[in-house]
């Protein structure tokens, strides 16, 4: 039993309520703009190109089911962030109600989420990058433009500016760096507006010849589209990291959480839809810019350079935001005793956990620098996706074994709405690769071999 021994339930939520220091300044529209900044970004500049090779135009249907697996499994997630406004994310909700053993592989899965999708990120930024220095003339030898493999019929070692960047942003996130909520929601106006206005300067150019057939690859090209771009809406468990700072967490963070969803869901059906109408879909092979490709099909260039530089922009804030998000699961888990202190331990100057920082920065800049775009993908794919299908379980046992405890935020319709969040989940995991089985169930293997020989022995519960 002590494999799911658990945190004190009624201790959480006692430190919940009793939280200080943090102001109380956020409301719902800072909470979607935190959402819409965390999923813009490699998925709609990037993944919708390799979306399309999949599913040709019903791209769009793709995005749709997508959306709908993340909603179900947002409503579950609302309840616990709203209910419990504390730190530790779904890692903690675990810790208290399934316990110690699968707390840690959510922990284990969350790692490869946060660590893994920074990488995709910044190699969607060196794309984007490069097709910038292109506008000037300039460009990189090819051997240090792309990782191997990733273009056909191209030899390439090493993705040079994937890793620099992510080497740059793990400097300034080492010294320490605040993010206010002012100048994440300029961020957003900025990606927004560059979305809106290929939305408006694309629509012109639309030839809807393009779109037959709609779905070549019939229901399979869908469904196995939308377990890859399943990625584009990573990120809008971000708003419940900022549950401590918000006014009325019982209103603003479900309110936040599927407000962006939505939000984003539109953005994405309307990008792949006017992308696919300019450029058929078979362009788009080996191709990691395909919104400014179909400006310049469309001879917008004047244009497709400031959407290089949108892109760019929006997704530097994302790659920071999931390099902060993957040293903060790193240093919960120490806390906790289940990873060696030194992942915990604060630089006394900065104020920052360095060594966890740089090695994840090291570590996952040298994945993105040789590890194709498409693979990434789906390996972050089915972690996430395991792990919504945990916290939607999670909700099913609270409900059963604590129907007493104050939930400021109800997930409606329990148990169908997270069955329903369980069901598309395992659904979209059935149509990754088989090479991608493989490698979550050798990462799981691996998450276990740690946790019998070194987690459970150190654990604070223990």
């Amino acid at each position: 039993m002590s494999l799911f021994r658990t945190k004190n339930l009624d201790d959480l939520v006692a430190s919940a309520q009793s939280i200080h220091g943090l102001k109380k300044v956020l409301g719902p529209f800072d909470l979607i703009l935190i959402g819409i900044g965390a999923i813009v970004g490699t998925g709609i500049f990037v993944l919708t190109g390799t979306g399309a090779l999949t599913a040709g135009p019903a791209l769009t249907v793709s995005f749709v089911i997508a959306a709908m697996a993340c909603a179900f499994a947002a409503l579950c997630y609302a309840e616990f962030a709203s209910s419990f406004p504390v730190a530790g994310s779904i890692y903690t909700y675990s810790y208290a109600t399934l316990g110690e053993l699968i707390a840690w592989m959510i922990g284990w899965d969350l790692m490869l989420e946060y660590g893994l999708a920074s990488s995709a990120v910044s190699v969607g930024w060196s794309g984007y990058f490069q097709s910038l220095l292109s506008g000037f003339g300039i460009a990189l030898p090819k051997v240090l433009s792309a990782a191997p493999g990733a273009i056909p019929g191209v030899e390439t070692w090493f993705n040079l500016p994937a890793f620099l960047i992510m080497l740059a942003l793990t400097a300034m996130l080492s010294i320490g760096i605040k993010e206010s909520a002012k100048v994440n929601n300029l961020l957003v106006v900025i990606k927004v507006a560059v979305v809106l206005l290929f939305i408006i300067v694309g629509y012109k150019h639309v030839q809807p010849v393009n779109w037959q057939p709609f779905a070549p690859y019939g229901a399979n090209g869908i469904f196995s589209a939308a377990a890859l771009v399943f990625f584009a809406f990573i990120g809008f468990d971000a708003v419940s990291s900022a549950a401590e700072e918000v006014k009325r967490p019982d209103r603003d963070l479900p309110i936040g959480i599927i407000g962006s969803l939505a939000i984003c869901a539109v953005l994405y059906v309307a990008v792949s839809l006017i992308m696919t109408g300019i450029v058929p879909y078979r362009d788009f092979l080996g191709v990691d810019h395909p919104v400014s490709l179909a400006l310049q099909r469309a001879n917008e260039n004047w244009f497709a350079g400031f959407v290089d530089l949108g892109a760019i922009l929006g997704m530097t804030t994302v790659i920071l935001v999931m390099i902060y998000g993957q040293t903060r699961i790193l240093f919960a888990m120490s806390r906790d005793g289940l990873l060696p202190r030194r992942f915990s331990r604060v630089h006394p100057r900065f104020g920052t956990p360095l060594f966890a920082t740089w090695l994840v920065g090291i570590f996952f800049g040298l994945i993105a620098a040789v590890v194709p775009l498409n693979v990434l993908a789906e390996l972050i794919n089915i972690g996430t996706l395991a792990a919504f299908s945990l916290i939607a379980v999670a909700v099913i046992v609270l409900r059963k074994t604590r129907p007493d405890l104050p939930r400021a935020f109800r997930c409606p319709a329990v148990p169908i709405v997270p069955l329903l969040a369980i069901g598309f989940c395992i659904t979209l995991m059935t149509f990754l690769q088989a090479t991608t089985w493989i490698a979550f169930g050798i990462w799981l293997l691996l998450g276990l071999a740690v946790y019998f020989s070194y987690a459970r022995k150190r654990s604070l519960l223990n």
